[in-house]
């Protein structure tokens, strides 16, 4: 083997801590000692630089080992003597004499790494040296070039390296930073993060096994207020400690500034449609309500007007003939004909008004004690020659017991007229069944219940849900305006109860009414949420088919008494 190639291998009982020595002073011997670590020990190699040998004491190498406290000598013999207990000589010089001399002469515990040996690794060394500090300055540059704060801190939680935006931004020099408490740096603070009430990032990523993202507000120092959010990333050993921590922080200040005005923005645009909305909405109900008035009135003159033009031409049917002459018997007997059929009409238009005057809620009610069962049996009486007329069997099933109720009797007698009215014209149009009217105390609720139960056509279940609602009829053209059920509806539930209504098409339709024995209802003068009027006895009427009303069955002698 060539001699420059020659290195006495190690044995067995070598020392576990290598000592080294240079041969030779020059420029690159002052490189190998600032370029790599003076006590191998700290990067866990067992070796370390101790002496160097050189003639001129005053070459670059010699010098810095001078600075650094190493054993410098003129004869490189001298590194032979047991005390400085050398273990491996390494030739600097490229003199080959010197390579020579030393391998002649040195004891057999030293071992030499000649000078060609070492230039292959030491080239090797600074190739990759350049390729790290060109990289490295790569890296700073691209650093240096993110607006974000970007800090490594060790886990002792100094700050270990800095990028010159936060350098820049915060008014510091790289001196004045690195080597420092994070806490001293970022917060300007001279104890822990977690002392002053926040908790410190670092140590959420130690407990939480991950990295942390906060907003974190601070005062500038023109006393405005800033907002930094930060990222710490934790950087692992393999043994699953924490090597470093990589903050990196940004200034959120602008947009914090921008959020809060677009959030103002956002709520003032808010308000702003909500009031277009609340004055859309009460412009649809303007309108709405014009629309019901307009619909209620095409219904009232329609349903007026019949009645109205059917007594006008009765009327002028009497004049004509009384202008004629002397009415004959028979012309006399065709006037009383005449006056009944006028008589009808006219109950038929105070029907109809007696339902508007309901519904428009202006009415007064009297409150006092009643008997539900009576009140049912006068509402079939009135009835009477109606029901019988359309085929209808009536049934009752009334609770003797029921006690007296308090309420309004005219507005109370107006919802089973309506119901008894409606049931009727189910039946006739089914070709006839029964009606059934039952009673019966609710002693646990304090209440009366009534069921009104036909066998009529039934109603089908698309317009179960719209039997209350006003204007709504299935009826016929001329046969009613849809305001019975309604006017009843508003009637049961001012007095506190409740109506509820189950049918089935072909089977009859059965109206469920609970009322409470201590009505809620407010007495005379408070117009009643349910809209139903106080309908005096001469207007208690039927349907113009022939129903009679009390005060039809009363009339008034030639001395002016009633009987």
């Amino acid at each position: 083997m060539p001699d420059a190639w020659y290195i006495q291998p190690m044995n067995q009982n070598e020392p576990r801590v290598i000592n080294i020595a240079l041969v030779g002073g020059d420029a690159c011997a002052r490189d190998v000692l600032k370029r790599t670590t003076l006590n191998f020990q700290e990067k866990g190699v067992n070796a370390r630089f101790t002496a160097m040998a050189d003639p001129d004491p005053d070459s670059p190498g010699m010098r810095l080992a001078r600075d650094l406290g190493l054993r410098t000598l003129a004869d490189f013999r001298q590194l032979y003597r047991p005390e400085f207990d050398i273990h491996l000589i390494i030739v600097i010089t490229p003199r080959p004499e010197v390579f020579q001399q030393i391998l002649d002469t040195r004891p057999q515990r030293i071992r030499i790494m000649s000078n060609h040996v070492f230039q292959i690794f030491w080239d090797a060394i600074r190739s990759d040296e350049r390729k790290f500090r060109d990289q490295f300055l790569e890296m700073k540059t691209i650093l240096d070039g993110i607006q974000d704060f970007i800090m490594v801190i060790s886990p002792d939680m100094t700050v270990l390296e800095v990028n010159g935006a936060f350098l820049d931004k915060r008014g510091y020099s790289r001196d004045q930073v690195v080597g420092r408490k994070c806490h001293e740096i970022y917060s300007r603070m001279g104890q822990h993060c977690e002392n002053e009430g926040d908790s410190c990032p670092l140590k959420q990523v130690i407990r939480n096994k991950s990295k942390v993202r906060q907003v974190r507000s601070r005062t500038s120092s023109d006393g405005g207020i800033r907002h930094f959010e930060a990222d710490i990333h934790p950087i692992w050993e393999k043994d699953g400690k924490i090597s470093r921590f990589i903050h990196i922080s940004r200034d959120i200040t602008q947009r914090k500034l921008a959020e809060e005005r677009l959030t103002r923005r956002l709520e003032a645009m808010v308000e702003e449609r909500t009031r277009q909305l609340k004055e859309t909405h009460q412009q649809l109900l303007h309108q709405d309500k014009m629309a019901s008035l307009g619909k209620l009135a095409a219904s009232v003159v329609h349903e007026v007007n019949n009645p109205i033009a059917g007594i006008l031409n009765l009327i002028m049917l009497i004049k004509r003939i009384n202008s004629e002459g002397e009415p004959t018997p028979a012309e006399r007997e065709q006037f009383v004909q005449y006056l009944n059929l006028m008589e009808t009409e006219t109950r038929r238009i105070s029907r109809i008004v007696s339902n508007l005057l309901a519904f428009s809620r202006q009415s007064k009610m009297e409150v006092r004690r009643l008997d539900i069962n009576r009140l049912i049996e006068t509402t079939l009486f009135l009835n009477a020659n109606m029901l019988k007329i359309k085929g209808v069997k009536v049934e009752k099933r009334l609770d003797e017991n029921l006690p007296a109720l308090l309420g309004s009797e005219d507005q109370l007698e107006q919802v089973f007229m309506n119901l008894i009215s409606n049931a009727a014209e189910a039946i006739e149009a089914a070709g006839g069944g029964a009606l059934t009217i039952a009673t019966r105390h609710l002693s646990e609720e304090k209440g009366a219940r009534v069921d009104v139960i036909d066998t009529g056509a039934g109603i089908p279940e698309e317009n179960l849900g719209r039997l209350f609602e006003p204007f709504f009829t299935t009826k016929k053209k001329g046969k009613g305006v849809g305001l019975g059920l309604s006017v009843a509806y508003g009637i049961v539930k001012d007095h506190g109860g409740a109506i509820q209504v189950s049918s089935q098409v072909g089977m009859g339709t059965t109206f469920q009414l609970t009322l409470p024995l201590e009505t809620t209802a407010r007495p005379e003068g408070a117009g009643m949420g349910g809209g139903m009027s106080a309908i005096s006895r001469d207007h208690l009427i039927g349907d113009g088919s022939g129903s009679t009303t009390e005060s039809s069955r009363r009339r008034k002698t030639p001395t002016g008494e009633t009987r």
